[in-house]
């Protein structure tokens, strides 16, 4: 009789076991599926802040956007993550094909921009930043490591207008040059001592499977995912030709 009541007791305990353990199987799916609609949602945002800022011709100059080796954009950078030095946000960086960077835009890698400080206070809107990788050097330092901005690579805040004098200034020699819009308002911003990383784990999810960042945007074997088209249009239909 003993005997049959501790069977009757384990019956409803394996029972509820298998549920939680089928419960725990379906959350973690959720989630999976949750991370890699976020990182979607951040390619096209991208997409969409970029089209935006490049359809105002007083915003980055067309000479210095048809020099650039690569626009990495990351949208709605929040300053609450400034406050806690934390992560600071996520976006997507893509670079022309082919070894000297002269052909079209290729696939993009997810980026993360993180630490130091922005020189100024943003307030509680969301800030838009988009930065121009000016040559080789500043390019492949970002796709192999984590970068640190004014150390690694020299970076300064991006001229606007329409054009840009050679004789601008020193900061035209610069490997980056950053910008951000806050409010409606398009400057050029300094970024020094924040860092830059290929976002490896949001690449695995957008890509499927384990591919370095330098792959995806150098190589011109990994096809555009739809979320990263109308980035890589609106690329493409800007600025369709480098020109040093």
């Amino acid at each position: 009789m003993k005997l049959r009541k501790q069977r009757l007791m384990k019956k409803p305990i394996c029972y509820l076991m298998t549920i939680l353990y089928v419960l725990s199987i379906c959350f973690s799916v959720a989630s999976a599926a949750d991370h890699e609609e976020k990182d979607e949602n951040r390619l096209l945002n991208s997409g969409t802040v970029l089209k935006e800022i490049l359809d105002v011709p007083d915003d980055i100059p067309q000479d210095l956007l048809d020099k650039a080796d690569c626009v990495v954009v990351f949208p709605s950078v929040l300053k609450a993550a400034f406050v806690v030095g934390g992560s600071y946000g996520r976006g997507a960086m893509s670079c022309r094909k082919g070894e000297d960077f002269r052909g079209s835009w290729g696939a993009p890698t997810m980026m993360a921009l993180e630490g130091g400080s922005f020189g100024f206070q943003i307030g509680g809107e969301a800030t838009d930043f988009v930065l121009l990788i000016m040559n080789d050097r500043g390019a492949s330092g970002i796709l192999t490591s984590k970068v640190k901005l004014g150390a690694d690579a020299s970076v300064a805040a991006g001229p606007v207008g329409r054009t840009v004098s050679a004789e601008t200034d020193a900061t035209l020699r610069a490997d980056i040059l950053s910008y951000s819009r806050s409010r409606g308002a398009f400057l050029g911003v300094a970024l020094e001592g924040s860092t830059i990383r290929p976002d490896n784990g949001a690449n695995r999810k957008i890509y499927g499977t384990e591919v370095s960042a330098k792959k995806i945007v150098l190589s011109g074997q990994v096809a555009v995912p739809p979320g990263a088209q109308p980035m890589i249009s609106t690329l493409d239909t800007k600025t369709p030709r480098h020109k040093s």
